[in-house]
């Protein structure tokens, strides 16, 4: 009976989405009304980041019973208004017709299978040359990489590999061969001294966003506990009290004026960025209520008035460190760690075994990659540093470039070089002094609605 509601609510309330060009002098104001419900911020969110699009601030969100008003700022990749009448309208399409009808994660993963290739999911411990010796066993499997991403974070591995049968082209159905498989790449991402179990799953794909799937991956492997480290000691539990300068930052308290917990966020800004949390708070059961973000040069300032999905806020300081660990790995977890190396050249069998079998000669450690082919093109992107976590030696990676091939391998960035000229926001009358006041409640935009 409750669903059969729900739906004539969603029907009787079909999502509104305004876009304005003149709202705001450097950035496209989307404006999205939709029923609310749990995951429907996290819908909204995901789409315009799987367009590539930035969200420089969120100039309004307000939960109110069965509505949700969210209001974002946003630019293409290239710091511009989005001006295409084509792109526009898809935007509009995509936010109208998927985010209060499209099913939540829990109830569509699996459930949509593809003929086009086989996912892979990996859990491990991290260590120098484990993807290369997990591409080795895959090009001798017959196994082509179709697309994939690595994720590593605080001594863990995770990644969503994508792969076809190299004969057929097509997804691996035999049984057999996928039990080997299996079997095979759990035995390289087993570690000697892992006091965790190394995990392989496979599984078809369903319409979870590969990214969201990292997260619930190294979520569930825990990543976010805290480590001994040699020469480091234990990280302790009170994180919090350390310097207040060091990014991300994270703060969890109550606002029991309004019976909220408030969740504030500081962090070097980056693309996905505000997804990746809200993906986190999503997943973890939390649903948010009123939040502004904003963006200032090279940083981004987060703040989220949360409750339980029970309606309840955080009432433990257990919870809240918890929580704060959480969104600090959902944060790190994506960073660019190091040099940006990217691979453009002509696919083929054994590809990425044989790239990543020559970082691993030259004692590159892989902390993150994209992989992805199309029309025939390999386009992979990885962030690699040496096998300590240092910089690595330009000389190293002028070598490698004349091994691969000047044209084909090209360094993007460096982290730990000089960044990037910042992109500036201009702040408008309702975030003039943001960073002053700290909090929605100076601005009187939090209301009880309990």
């Amino acid at each position: 009976m409750d669903d059969e509601y729900a739906k004539l609510i969603r029907r009787m309330n079909p999502p509104r989405v305004v876009i304005d060009n003149n709202a705001c002098e450097d950035a496209t104001v989307i404006q999205v009304d939709s029923v609310n419900k749990h995951g429907i911020l996290l819908d909204v969110v995901q789409v315009l980041s799987d367009m590539n699009l930035v969200i420089t601030s969120i100039i309004n969100l307000l939960s109110l019973f069965i509505i949700i008003v969210v209001m974002f700022n946003v630019i293409d990749h290239n710091g511009n208004k989005i001006r295409d009448k084509e792109v526009i309208d898809y935007i509009q399409r995509r936010l109208e017709n998927n985010p209060s009808f499209a099913p939540s994660f829990r109830e569509s993963v699996g459930v949509v299978p593809t003929e086009e290739y086989t996912s892979i999911e990996l859990t491990g411990t991290d260590r120098p040359g484990l993807l290369s010796e997990v591409c080795a066993v895959l090009a001798d499997l017959h196994c082509n990489v179709v697309n994939a991403e690595i994720w590593t974070h605080n001594t863990r591995a995770a990644a969503v590999v994508n792969v076809t049968d190299d004969s057929s082209g097509h997804a691996i159905k035999d049984p057999v061969c996928l039990s080997r498989i299996r079997d095979l790449l759990c035995n390289v991402l087993r570690g000697s001294d892992d006091p965790k179990t190394a995990k392989t799953t496979l599984s078809p794909p369903g319409v979870t966003n590969r990214g969201r799937r990292l997260h619930q991956i190294m979520f569930a492997d825990r990543d976010y506990d805290r480590v001994e480290r040699a020469g480091q000691g234990r990280y302790r539990d009170r994180d919090r009290d350390r310097d207040r300068s060091r990014l991300p930052n994270v703060t969890v308290v109550d606002c029991v004026e309004k019976d909220y917990t408030v969740v504030t966020m500081r962090a070097k800004d980056r693309p996905k960025l505000l997804f990746d949390i809200i993906c986190t708070l999503t997943d973890m059961q939390y649903v948010v209520y009123h939040g502004v973000v904003q963006t200032a040069r090279t940083e981004a300032y987060q703040e989220f008035y949360i409750r339980h999905v029970d309606g309840f806020p955080i009432s433990s300081e257990a919870e809240r460190d918890r929580l704060v660990q959480c969104l600090e790995a959902a944060i790190e977890r994506r960073a660019s760690e190091g040099m940006e190396l990217e691979l453009c050249t002509e696919d083929r069998v054994g590809l990425l075994s044989d790239i990543t079998r020559i970082f691993r000669e030259n004692s590159l450690c892989i902390r993150r990659a994209e992989i992805s082919t199309q029309d025939g093109k390999a386009n992979d992107t990885f962030y690699v540093t040496d096998v300590t976590g240092n910089p690595v030696d330009p000389k190293i990676i002028d070598s490698i470039r004349r091994e691969i091939g000047d044209t084909v391998l090209q360094v993007k960035h460096d982290s730990y070089l000089s960044p990037k000229s910042p992109r500036t926001t201009t702040i408008g009358f309702l975030f003039g002094n943001f960073f002053k006041a700290r909090s929605l409640q100076n601005f009187k935009l939090i209301r009880s609605y309990s």
